[in-house]
């Protein structure tokens, strides 16, 4: 029978690192990982930003945060605990150690002065009852490039693509992706070390398709754009049948990111395209000549978690006047429960602590879930999670806080 001892949450300890490692891999049923994969991963994890949970001295859960800025609506660049590499033993299941790391964890984000948490989930299910809201998602697709066809905006000729090695141009593609963090919500700024997260490339992984690719789109000798990606040939009776995968694309401009588009569509030997952690209103999808043969589907990407209620909502902007008070429940992180009241547009927001009277009454998920812009209020509400208490201001704070521009998470953690 499973000790009933309580278990304690601690910061990891630098040499606890490989064992804290090694728990999460068998967690998640992975096979064994390459030596550069895991040195990597400990440059990147700050001990002091992570927990291990223990039973005696058996190391039985672990929970990282790492030290990430997420763009919200109006390109404020904010602090944001990326929280990661979270897992229990499965002897130790429904007892609590979960609970316990996530409280400590929110503590720690909290005093730290991050007013976001985000995740990727494994299960969808597990953290919205700590308060994390569905509020990215991402567009997968498998195109039939063999029957569809690209309509490009004009300029498109005029790019110049040509292959580089990947880290040989990495500097310039990462100038690319800083250039466009600040346009859409729930994109992270790369901090120092994650550049070579992109460039990991072990033959373990490749399930028998190439080694990562790059091509790089010009304009005047300057680099407006990239795609990352693998080809991995196949034939079949009837000819060539390969797969071109793509890991990442970025393109400054909309000639630059239609030439990339159109280059993967044609490369030699190979049938289809397959696409996945893309926005949900990457342009492509509308210059195609025949959207169902791209199988497009959208799942969910990435959580939020507003850790300071009145500090998130004050530093974004809205895109219509907004004058309303919130009644927010969070029992996980009580400081943000009550009456919240938002004033805010376009130029900026204040959002302060009030006793006036409430006219919306919603839980911390469902405002984490609409935050970056991506989740309707209106919706929320139809769903039953949102409760109107002054008539029209549902309406209004449902267009207040929508985004022109989806919000994506664009790469995971």
């Amino acid at each position: 029978m499973a000790s009933e001892r309580a278990t304690e949450s601690k910061v990891l300890r630098p040499e606890e690192f490989d064992r804290w490692w090694d728990h999460l891999v068998r967690a998640f049923g992975a096979g064994p990982a390459s030596a550069e994969e895991r040195a990597l991963d400990r440059s990147l994890t700050e001990p002091g930003r992570a927990l291990a949970a223990w039973d005696g001295d058996e190391l039985v859960g672990t929970a990282g945060a790492f030290r990430f800025r997420m763009t919200v609506p109006g390109g404020a660049v904010l602090p944001t605990a990326g929280i990661t590499m979270v897992s229990v033993a499965a002897t130790h299941r429904r007892r609590g150690v979960l609970t316990s790391m996530m409280r400590r964890q929110l503590d720690d984000v909290r005093e730290w002065g991050e007013p976001l948490a985000a995740l990727t989930a494994s299960e969808p299910a597990i953290y919205g009852r700590f308060g994390y809201g569905a509020a990215t998602f991402q567009l997968q697709a498998e195109i039939d490039t063999g029957r569809v066809t690209l309509d490009t905006p004009a300029g498109t000729d005029d790019i110049r693509l040509r292959y580089a090695g990947p880290a040989e141009v990495l500097a310039a593609c990462e100038a690319v992706y800083a250039e466009l963090v600040p346009l859409r919500p729930g994109m992270l700024a790369r901090q120092p070390g994650w550049e070579q997260v992109r460039l990991l490339d072990p033959e373990s992984d490749r399930d028998g398709a190439s080694a990562l690719q790059c091509v790089v789109a010009e304009r005047d000798g300057k680099v407006t754009g990239y795609a990352r990606f693998r080809t991995k040939l196949g034939w079949s009776p009837s000819g060539h049948d390969g797969t071109v995968s793509l890991e990442d694309l970025a393109a400054l401009d909309p000639a630059s990111d239609a030439a990339l588009w159109r280059f993967l569509f044609g490369i030699d030997l190979m049938s289809r395209l397959t696409v996945r952690g893309r926005p949900v209103d990457d342009a492509w999808q509308y210059q195609v000549s025949d959207i169902r043969r791209c199988l497009t589907r959208v799942r969910d990407m990435g959580y939020v978690r507003l850790v300071d209620v009145g500090a998130a909502l004050a530093a974004r902007t809205y895109q219509a006047p907004v004058d309303v008070v919130l009644e927010v429940t969070d029992a996980f992180c009580p400081w943000n429960a009550g009456r919240w009241r938002l004033t805010g547009d376009a130029k900026g927001a204040s959002c302060e602590r009030t006793t006036d009277r409430a006219e919306l009454a919603l839980s911390v998920r469902e405002l984490a879930a609409a935050y970056l812009g991506g989740v309707s209020l209106l919706s929320l509400a139809r769903a039953g999670q949102v409760a109107e208490l002054r008539p029209g201001a549902l309406t209004e704070a449902s267009v207040a806080f929508g985004s022109p521009v989806l919000p994506w998470l664009s790469h995971g953690f």
